[in-house]
């Protein structure tokens, strides 16, 4: 084992301590030229990075589901039994009212036709006959050139001729009816929505040749939970979203209360129509919402401002040329713009950082002039 003399291990020891000392000394001036520099440091912010937060009108109430349907559609079917001819129309084609959508075989309904107007025609010319008999027999019994039996005789043929003419006619308008059931025309304004038949399906009395709609009457069908349904009167304001319609918002009042509720869910139809000029042209898609039942006013923040961490809430808030770090508590959130009721934290008129990054610093300076940045001069 080596042994070295004090003096030796004291030398060693006081240059260590030397050593340590300098180290910290140039951690401690790089931790000064660090924070200086993070305290120096500008961040440059745009006017649409900022919000400011006020008081508005936090809508609560019944919750609302259901799917988009026109209030206006038709499910054309045959209404004799034939073989399909021609379909004039396709899927997503706009009509217009009276338009020939499917033309149906009607070779044996016009023979049918013909045949009833042969014996209307023939009805009439009997009738005609029996008429002027019934006439001159009637001039004859009075002057006594013919029986009484006679003129009845006459009276009776008469009658029955005129009911077979009635007969007749009845047949031609029902053969001209189903004459007409063979062009199957479009009964409003709208568009086609759903094609049943081809060329050459053979249609039975009953079956669905074509569905036309019309997307100017489109309504939301929602769904309320029956224990809800209280606080739901006709004319309440309703906010919700279409899927399909991303990011896009539709509003609505409500029209109808459905009076029974469904037997197997237990929830009540709500019919609500759509305010404004802007309707989806789509049919089936779902929707949900909220029934604006009451209305209270609160601060409200958007979603966009909010850092959530763990169970804690914050916001960014702008003052004084500096960015701070503000705890919040938050209350329920508005489906119709997604923003939530602040409970505390923030007051009205704040100026709060959207969308804030995770490199930002309590106290750190900020730029809102909105200044272009000059060019650095080359060289220096």
């Amino acid at each position: 084992m080596l042994r070295y003399p004090l003096s030796t291990l004291l030398l060693v020891s006081t240059l260590a301590l030397a050593v340590s000392m300098t180290l910290t000394g140039c951690n401690n001036a790089s931790s000064k030229v660090d924070k200086n520099a993070a305290a120096t440091e500008i961040l440059l912010i745009a006017p649409e990075d900022t919000t400011t937060i006020h008081s508005n009108a936090f809508a609560s109430g019944p919750s609302i589901t259901g799917a988009i349907q026109p209030e206006k559609k038709a499910d054309l079917r045959a209404e004799i039994s034939s073989v399909v001819l021609q379909v004039l129309k396709e899927n997503g084609e706009k009509v217009q009212k009276g338009d020939l959508l499917v033309r149906l075989d009607d070779t044996s309904i016009r023979d049918s036709l013909n045949s009833a107007q042969e014996s209307e025609r023939a009805a009439s010319q009997s009738l005609e006959q029996a008429q002027r008999q019934y006439e001159r027999l009637k001039t004859l019994r009075a002057s006594g050139m013919a029986s009484a039996q006679q003129l009845e005789d006459a009276e009776i043929k008469r009658n029955n001729n005129l009911s077979d003419l009635s007969a007749a006619k009845t047949r031609t308008v029902q053969a001209r009816q189903q004459l007409q059931r063979t062009e199957i025309r479009a009964p409003f304004d709208g568009i086609v929505s759903e094609r049943k038949v081809s060329n050459g399906d053979t249609a039975q009395i009953g079956k669905e040749l074509i569905k036309v709609i019309d997307p100017a009457s489109m309504r939301f069908e929602g769904l309320v939970s029956a224990d809800m349904v209280s606080q739901v009167n006709v004319g309440q304001n309703v906010s919700f979203r279409i899927n399909g319609y991303t990011g896009q918002s539709f509003n609505g009042t409500v029209k109808r209360i459905n009076p029974e509720a469904n037997p197997v869910t237990r929830q009540v139809e709500v019919l609500v129509s759509f305010k404004g000029s802007t309707l989806p042209m789509v049919s089936g898609l779902y929707a949900e919402g909220q029934i604006e039942a009451a209305s209270v006013a609160t601060l409200m923040i958007p979603d966009a401002t909010v850092v959530h961490s763990g169970d804690k809430t914050s916001a960014w808030k702008i003052k004084d040329g500096a960015i701070h770090k503000i705890d919040i508590a938050l209350g329920a959130r508005d489906q119709r713009r997604g923003d939530y009721a602040v409970k505390s934290g923030l007051t009205d008129g704040d100026v709060l950082l959207r969308n804030p990054g995770t490199t930002l610093k309590d106290g750190q300076k900020v730029d809102t002039s909105n200044k272009p940045v000059a060019a650095a001069v080359k060289g220096k």
